[in-house]
């Protein structure tokens, strides 16, 4: 009896590690936060999780009474995972991208790329090091003038005869400020601090998709980081221009692809608004053209099949196969909610998989436009990482409401 007691126990104490073990992973795996669109509630296309909203057995239309709401996500409709937010919103529909665009961005200050030591005739020094600027700071000031370009700092180091330099920086959202004796170089005599600074960045991506409930373009997926730190950028001004696709660089193992394009018309499109981790957005000169789909939730997305609609040659875009291997939920997960595996021929032939420039292009399921391609595995190009359209969309839609504020 004793043996049989002691088993009991061992049996629940494992069965409850695990049923924990289980709880938590739900809750870590799955967001804290839902859209769905009115008239219907949280329906997860694996049948593993429920949403139902608090005080009711059922999230249905005519128990709601606001546009957001609490709920408790339910494991199997009977397992209480934890509590989360519903917010319902209008059946959003959109014109679907796929064609390259150019992107002209100004940033707003000059990013701190580099420091390198500066050869004096009485040792190697770095100024700039020394007052504590560091690699990928934002320098928003020099001598209490705004600096807008790198020719701003330049003019002041070179004149500034020896003297001190007052520089002030944004690093992180905190303002630090450094005092930076400059050092004559003793190459070519002139005055040094030891900066290589960026103003300024171009480059190809793919639209993924145009609001025109809100006139606002969104794109590449992910934000325009500076190449040599890996900072998002912050925006100045920025315009995007007409791009045609001249040819591929194919991608292999250890080296992405890239599409390789040229601006068609110097005259902007559109101009940027926003750029944010998952992608820029703006608004378009002109009006949009093309296929209107409609905007899935990410619950609604599932591991299977999908379409990848981008542009490799010309600039015009068409359809490849690919499938979805796994998805991330996570609300922390920026930008990589889906693991993306091309399986087209064609695009495999031509592309290798994946390559840069084809950042934002659409992925579409069932007919619904689901995410966009962000990323190519390095080691890997027919695998890459997507995003969710949801949060695009989330995202367009404020920088809309922004545009039409300031045009108010």
């Amino acid at each position: 009896m004793k043996r049989y007691q002691n088993f009991l126990a061992a049996f629940s104490t494992v069965f409850g590690l695990l049923f924990a073990t289980v709880l938590g992973t739900a809750d870590y795996f799955t967001p804290d936060s839902y859209l769905v669109e009115e008239g219907s509630g949280v329906n997860w296309q694996n049948n593993l999780f429920s949403v139902v909203k608090k005080g009711s057995s059922e999230v249905s239309a005519d128990t709601r009474d606001s546009k957001t709401y609490r709920a408790e996500l339910m494991l199997y409709r009977t397992v209480p995972v934890k509590s989360v937010q519903v917010e319902e919103v209008k059946n959003a529909s959109v014109t679907l991208g796929g064609m390259p665009f150019g992107i002209k961005m100004f940033t707003n200050g000059i990013m701190v790329v580099g420091l390198a030591d500066i050869k004096t005739e009485t040792g190697c020094f770095n100024p700039a090091t020394e007052a504590g600027l560091k690699v990928g700071d934002i320098i928003t000031s020099v001598n209490g003038k705004s600096a807008c370009s790198n020719l701003d700092v330049e003019k002041i180091v070179e004149g500034s005869g020896g003297r001190p330099i007052q520089f002030t920086a944004d690093r992180g959202g905190q303002k630090v400020s450094a005092s930076v004796q400059p050092v004559r170089d003793e190459s070519d005599g002139e005055y040094k601090v030891g900066l290589w600074v960026r103003d300024s960045t171009a480059g190809i991506g793919t639209m993924t998709f145009y609001d025109p409930a809100e006139k606002c373009f969104a794109g590449l997926g992910h934000g325009i980081c500076d190449s040599d730190t890996g900072r998002l950028m912050p925006l100045l001004s920025g315009d995007i221009v007409p791009v045609t696709i001249s040819g591929v660089t194919k991608g292999v193992k250890g080296t992405p692809g890239e599409l390789r394009g040229y601006f068609t018309d110097d005259k902007a499109a559109g101009t940027l608004g926003a750029n944010v981790p998952s992608g820029v957005y703006g608004t378009l000169n002109g009006s949009a053209s093309g296929q209107t789909v409609q905007v899935a939730m990410k619950q609604d997305v599932q591991a299977g099949p999908v379409k990848i609609y981008t542009t490799i040659d010309g600039n015009t875009p068409k359809f490849y196969d690919a499938v979805i291997e796994r998805i991330d939920y996570r609300d922390s997960v920026q930008s990589k909610n889906l693991v993306l595996h091309v399986t087209d021929p064609q695009l495999l032939t031509q592309t290798g998989g994946i390559v840069q420039g084809m950042s934002g292009s659409p992925i579409l399921q069932n007919g619904k436009l689901i995410g966009a391609v962000t990323h190519v595995f390095i080691n890997d190009p027919t695998r890459g990482y997507g995003i969710f359209a949801e949060k695009m969309l989330v995202q367009s839609q404020s920088v809309g409401a922004q545009e039409k504020k300031l045009a108010s």
